[in-house]
C-alpha cells in the first residue's frame, strides 16, 4: 500500500472527551472517528488492525474444531422471552419493535439464537459435540459508554458456544477452547494472565478471564507470583487466619468519637491500628410472593476489619443471600440498631438479627467497633463476653496483597487487567429453558451440555494501546499492526536514487507478503516520523539522499530510541530478520 492511495487522519490534539491512553490515541492516529456515543466508525487504518485480530482468531478457531456460521444482530423476542431474559436482562437490552408491532432485540449476545440453531439441527449424540462460532456486531445499551472501544455501545466479538452430551464432553470442550484461547493471546503478542473467574448464578467452577495486563485497566487480578494461582477479585478466596483468637485483655469501654464516623478517622482519633477496627454492614434479604411484593425481610449485619472491603459476590453465595440482597435501608438500620450509619455495631442491638463475621474478624481479640449512639464508640469488643457468637463465620472480603495465596504456594500480589476474553461452562441453562433435546444411544431425550466463549475483537485493540504506548504514540506488536513495516524517503520528490532505492525495498517486502507501506506523501521528515509515531508501526526503513550516497539507510523499531544504520544493500535481509522471515 502507497499513503497516496490510503486515508491518513491525524490529529496533533485528542477530542476534550477522550479520557484514557487508548481512546486518545485511536482518535488522533485516526483509526475510528466518534458517530454518537459509544458508537464509532471504525477508520481505514483502525479496520487493518480489527481485521488482523479477526484473523488469528478465526485460524485459532477453525484449528480447533470449531464451525463458523453469523447470526442477525436483530432477533425476534420470542427466543429471549423463552428464557426470560426479555425482561430479566434490563436496560442494557436494546429492545425495537417492527412496522407491525413486533418485538425484536439487537443482540447484546447470541445464547438464544445458537440454542435455537442446535435444537433444529442436532438430533442425535452422533451428531455431538459441536462448537458454533460467529464474529459479529453487538449493541449493549451502556448507561454511561465511555473510553473509547474500552466500553462503547456497539462493539464486534467472537462468541463460541459447544454443545455436548454430557458433563464430561463438555468439560472436554471447555478445556480445548480455553487452550484455543491462550494461543490466540500468545499470538497477539500481549502480556495477559487468564484467571480464574466467579461463575455467578449458572454455578460450577469453570470460568476464566482473560485479562491483558495494563495499568488503566478496571480489574483487579489477582495472582502468586511463585505459582500459577491467578483469579480475579470476585473469585479469589482469603483463607482463614491460622491463629486462634486470644483471650480478652481489656474491658469494653464507651468513648467518646465526636465526629468520627468511619475506621479509618477512629483509629486515628484513638492511636489505633486500622486493623484493630471492625466495620459493621447492614443488608436485607427480601422473600417476595408471586406477584413480586415484599412479605418479609431478614436484616443482616456483617463484620469485617476496618481495613477491608467487603466482595458482594462472595456474600451473594452465602445461605440465605442466594435470592439476592440490598443495602437496609436507614429505616430498617435504625429498627434493628438504634442508630444512624457510621457508628454502628453489634453489642445492644434493639431488634434481633443475624451476624455474619468475616474470617478475620472471628479470630480478632479486644476489637473497635460502633456504639449504636452517634458520636460514641466501643473498645475492648470480644465475642462471648461482649456480644454473641456469630451467626455464620465466612470468607466476605476482598483479598490484598500479601495474603497467603489459597495454593499454599506464597503470598498474593495484585495488578490491573482488561477483560478482552472469557470462557465458561453453561451446562443445561439454556437447553432446559428452551428444551434443546438430542437422543442418546438408548433413543432418549437429554439435554445439551452447553459453553460459550467470547472475545472482545473491537476491545482488544484499545487494551493493547493501553499496554503499550509512549509519550509519542502507539506501540503495535507486529501481528496486529495496521502495517508491520512503514518506508519513509526523505525527497523522494526529489532524488530519483531515493525513490528507487524505496520503491525496490517495497516491491521486495510485498513480494514475501510482508505489510508493509510507502509514504510516498512528500512530507517533511518531522512530520512524516510524528505521523507514523503516533499510528505506531513497529518497524520504519529512512531512505535519504546523503545516506544512500553513504552506501547506508536507517532502520528503527518503534520502541528504539535511535535508528540503526544499515548498508543499503542488505536492508531487505536485515528487515526480514527483524521481522522472523
Amino acid at each position: 500500500m502507497k499513503a497516496s492511495q490510503f486515508l491518513i487522519s491525524t490529529l496533533k490534539e485528542a477530542p476534550t472527551d477522550a479520557e484514557v491512553v487508548s481512546h486518545k490515541f485511536m482518535m488522533r492516529a485516526g483509526l475510528i472517528k466518534k458517530l454518537g456515543a459509544g458508537i464509532y466508525n471504525y477508520m481505514p487504518m483502525g479496520l487493518r488492525v480489527i481485521r488482523k485480530v479477526e484473523a488469528i482468531v478465526r485460524e485459532e478457531m477453525n484449528r480447533a474444531g470449531a464451525v463458523e456460521l453469523t447470526m442477525p444482530v436483530i432477533q425476534p423476542s420470542e427466543l429471549w422471552q423463552e428464557t426470560g431474559r426479555f425482561d430479566k436482562m434490563g436496560p442494557e437490552l436494546l429492545r425495537i419493535k417492527d412496522r407491525h408491532g413486533r418485538d425484536f432485540v439487537v443482540q447484546p449476545t447470541s445464547e438464544e439464537v445458537v440454542t435455537d440453531i442446535a435444537r433444529q439441527e442436532l438430533r442425535s449424540y452422533k451428531q455431538l459435540p459441536k462448537n458454533f462460532y460467529q464474529i459479529q456486531t453487538k449493541f449493549r445499551d451502556e448507561r454511561r459508554p465511555r473510553f473509547g472501544l474500552m466500553r462503547g455501545r456497539e462493539f464486534i466479538m467472537k462468541d463460541a458456544y459447544s454443545f455436548d452430551r454430557d458433563p464430561v464432553s463438555a468439560k472436554q470442550s471447555y478445556k480445548i477452547m480455553a487452550d484455543a484461547y491462550r494461543k490466540i493471546f500468545d499470538r497477539f503478542g500481549l502480556r495477559y494472565r487468564a484467571v480464574a473467574a466467579d461463575s455467578g448464578a449458572i454455578g460450577g467452577d469453570l470460568s476464566e478471564e482473560f485479562q491483558v495486563i495494563a495499568a488503566t485497566g478496571e480489574d483487579a487480578i489477582v495472582y502468586c507470583p511463585s505459582s500459577d494461582y491467578a483469579a480475579n477479585m470476585e473469585k479469589a478466596e482469603a483463607l482463614a487466619p491460622a491463629t486462634v483468637r486470644a483471650a480478652a485483655s481489656q474491658s469494653m469501654t464507651r468513648v467518646a468519637t465526636p465526629g468520627k464516623s468511619t475506621c479509618e478517622e477512629v483509629a486515628e482519633l484513638l492511636h489505633l491500628p486500622l486493623s484493630q477496627t471492625v466495620k459493621s454492614l447492614v443488608l436485607a434479604t427480601d422473600v417476595l410472593n408471586e406477584q413480586g411484593e415484599v412479605v418479609k425481610s431478614q436484616v443482616w449485619l456483617l463484620l469485617l476489619r476496618g481495613d477491608h472491603e467487603m466482595n458482594e459476590v462472595k456474600v451473594g453465595k452465602l445461605p440465605g443471600f442466594e435470592g439476592g440482597f440490598r443495602f437496609a435501608t436507614t429505616a430498617e438500620i435504625e429498627d434493628h440498631l438504634g442508630c444512624k450509619p457510621g457508628y454502628l455495631g453489634p453489642v445492644g442491638v434493639k431488634q434481633a438479627l443475624k451476624v455474619v463475621a468475616d474470617r478475620d474478624v472471628a479470630v480478632m481479640h479486644d476489637w473497635v467497633c460502633g456504639a449504636n449512639a452517634v458520636d460514641f464508640h466501643l473498645t475492648g469488643v470480644n465475642f462471648g463476653r461482649d456480644v454473641p457468637e456469630p451467626d455464620v463465620v465466612a470468607d466476605i472480603r476482598n483479598v490484598v496483597a500479601g495474603d497467603l495465596s489459597p495454593d499454599g504456594q506464597g503470598v498474593l500480589a495484585i495488578e490491573r487487567g482488561i477483560e478482552v476474553g472469557h470462557v465458561f461452562y453453561l451446562g443445561t441453562k439454556y437447553s432446559k429453558a428452551m428444551n434443546a433435546t438430542f437422543l442418546d444411544e438408548n433413543g432418549k431425550p437429554q439435554f445439551m451440555e452447553m459453553g460459550c466463549y467470547g472475545i472482545g475483537v473491537t476491545r482488544l485493540p484499545a487494551a493493547a494501546i493501553e499496554q503499550n504506548h509512549d509519550e509519542r504514540g502507539i506501540i503495535w506488536p507486529d501481528a496486529i499492526a495496521p502495517f508491520t513495516v512503514v518506508i519513509c524517503p526523505i525527497g523522494m520528490d526529489r532524488s530519483a536514487e531515493v525513490k528507487a532505492a524505496a520503491e525496490q525495498l517495497y516491491a521486495q517486502l510485498m513480494q514475501v507478503g510482508v505489510d508493509v507501506i510507502l509514504d510516498d506523501r512528500g512530507e517533511r521528515p518531522g512530520a512524516m516520523f510524528a505521523d507514523w509515531e503516533l499510528i505506531g508501526v513497529p518497524h520504519r526503513v529512512t531512505f535519504g539522499d546523503r545516506g544512500l550516497k553513504e552506501g547506508h539507510v536507517e532502520y528503527q523499531h518503534r520502541r528504539d530510541t535511535e535508528p540503526h544504520k544499515v548498508a543499503a544493500s542488505e536492508v531487505f535481509g536485515f528487515v526480514k530478520s527483524k521481522l522472523g522471515l
